[in-house]
């Protein structure tokens, strides 16, 4: 897996458009805020030409332009990472244009956005093996104060939650084999004890931090199905927004087969939230992915909160939505976890070697850099 160098002291921010755009209020001004946020910090910003566009459909600009200005911001040097200015509806139509070789044999880049975005955050990991940062989108470092959610997600681009194990970021040397290797470089994130159910953001109040009010409850199960209290698994990160992954299954994009064959010894952790899709949804969704295999070398599941929170139809919920197709496999799942549209929501490195914990209703994430 490639990681992709931290953003420096002082570097440059890229911003692009794949979705949506900053057009409309209340995220016209929420960017300019975030702008603003980041030049007080020492930070250079370059935004790509559709940030401000409101041109396409369900997107910022035609598929074509969109695809074109990600995939120059992306092999641009001038620029260090680059952060998605928000979600939308139909980013899936700009990937046909995008030229996939390049991006690959491109030095690695991290790209951070949700939602809309899985369209890149997920098939940079599956096609060309670099990690992504599932994260809140551009709009959101626009907030005063920043929420601990948006620090920790600025905190792994710019590296400062990075952490190495053994000998305190010195050199170490197997005992197995008698050769030196350098310590393991990891980043540790916690769930948020609050969540977000009404916003306060408007066109009148458009910094608004998040109105965090619910106490996070997570939904834990074993691997014989049943509740409980406590768990670990472990395996590496793979997933994003159902609404975007089950339309890129079975489609030319869906490297799934591949990535798992060549991560087989570590199996994968799926994070998987979603937005439109109501309960049926949902569970058709997972069907649709189980089908298609993308389960088969599952270590375990992480849930997050899915925005129709709490809905029930015909006597299915949130919960049998997910387990009813995946109880089978006998792996630890973690439902309403803090990740995707209920904000607010841990920054999941895609394609890192992670181990999740779950103790007294608290979630720890341990993403491994390897």
């Amino acid at each position: 897996m490639r990681y992709p160098a931290y953003l420096k002291k002082n570097g440059t921010i890229g911003f692009v458009a794949p979705s949506f755009g900053c057009a409309t209020e209340p995220y016209k001004s929420a960017f300019e805020s975030a702008l603003a946020a980041f030049h007080e910090m020492g930070y250079q910003t370059m935004l790509g030409p559709n940030c401000y566009a409101a041109e396409g459909i369900g997107i910022s600009n035609t598929p074509q332009k969109c695809a074109a200005e990600l995939q120059q911001m992306y092999e641009n040097p001038e620029n260090n990472i680059l952060l998605s200015c928000g979600g939308g509806e139909l980013m899936c139509e700009i990937l046909p244009y995008i030229d996939w070789e390049a991006i690959k044999k491109a030095p690695p880049k991290w790209f951070a956005g949700y939602s809309d975005n899985t369209n890149f955050t997920f098939l940079q990991t599956i096609m060309a093996d670099t990690a992504s940062l599932y994260a809140p989108c551009a709009g959101a470092f626009g907030m005063k104060p920043w929420h601990r959610a948006v620090q920790d997600a600025f905190g792994v681009l710019t590296g400062t939650l990075e952490e190495t194990a053994g000998n305190s970021g010195t050199e170490r040397e197997s005992a197995a084999d008698g050769q030196k290797k350098m310590p393991e470089r990891k980043i540790t994130i916690t769930d948020y004890d609050l969540w977000e159910k009404e916003s306060l953001k408007s066109e009148e109040n458009p910094t608004a931090p998040y109105h965090a009010t619910e106490k996070s409850v997570l939904r834990v199960y074993s691997e014989d199905g049943t509740v409980t209290t406590q768990t670990r698994v472990s395996g590496r990160l793979l997933g994003g927004c159902m609404d975007c992954l089950v339309n890129l299954t079975g489609t030319s994009f869906d490297k799934v087969a591949e990535f798992q064959k060549k991560y087989r010894d570590d199996g994968i952790l799926w994070f998987l939230e979603s937005c439109d899709l109501n309960v049926m949804s949902i569970r058709r969704a997972m069907w649709h992915m189980k089908q298609a295999g993308w389960f088969e070398n599952t270590k375990g599941f992480l849930i997050g909160r899915p925005l129709q929170f709490g809905q029930e139809m015909m006597g299915l919920d949130q919960y049998e939505a997910v387990m009813g197709i995946v109880r089978e496999y006998h792996v630890p799942v973690i439902m309403d976890v803090s990740i995707g549209h209920l904000p607010p929501s841990m920054p999941v490195i895609c394609g890192s070697l992670a181990e999740a914990v779950v103790h007294e209703n608290k979630l720890t994430l341990e993403m491994r850099l390897r």
